[in-house]
């Protein structure tokens, strides 16, 4: 199954001008938890989360109108395209754990959105030895890894060093 199948298109989306008031204005207008942030004829730029909106106001000890999108976003997008198989956006969620993507076209334009929500919502369990397109199990593995807590700096330089 490929990700423009089960994608949320149209997708909204913010300038990096924007302030972090509007954003999560428009976040709280269409129920939703993350904005790409596109600029230059829509390309996607980065991406902002509620979250990210919530820890800037905590750190900053400024009113959300006066911080702009741009000061909080790290540039960082990952991202797959409308034509990439569902299990490669799997891949990318696990592996990044990141719970959303933005679906970009090769132009750079914004397509959509993949949410494991959708993924979810098109999951379903094996029957008479068929793997259907979106497994239980895939979107399960995906979520564990999404989920994990990061290993103390430590053990991982002992799980590298093969101790």
């Amino acid at each position: 199954m490929k990700v423009e199948e089960i994608m949320t298109p149209n997708a909204k989306a913010c300038l990096p001008t924007d302030s972090l008031a509007d954003a999560a204005r428009f976040m709280w207008d269409n129920d939703c938890g993350i904005l790409p942030v596109v600029a230059d004829g829509g390309k996607v730029v980065g991406l902002i989360t509620d979250r990210d909106i919530c820890m800037a106001a905590a750190m900053n000890n400024r009113h959300l109108s006066n911080l702009a999108v741009e000061d909080v976003i790290s540039g960082q997008v990952y991202a797959v395209s409308p034509e990439d198989d569902i299990r490669k956006a799997l891949e990318t969620m696990g592996e990044r754990r990141i719970r959303r993507l933005p679906v970009i076209a090769a132009d750079g334009s914004l397509q959509g959105i993949l949410s494991m929500n959708d993924v979810v919502l098109k999951a379903e369990q094996a029957k008479d030895k068929k793997n259907p397109d979106v497994a239980y199990a895939d979107v399960v593995n995906a979520y564990k890894s999404i989920c994990a807590h990061p290993l103390p700096l430590e053990q991982a330089q002992a799980l590298v060093a093969g101790r």
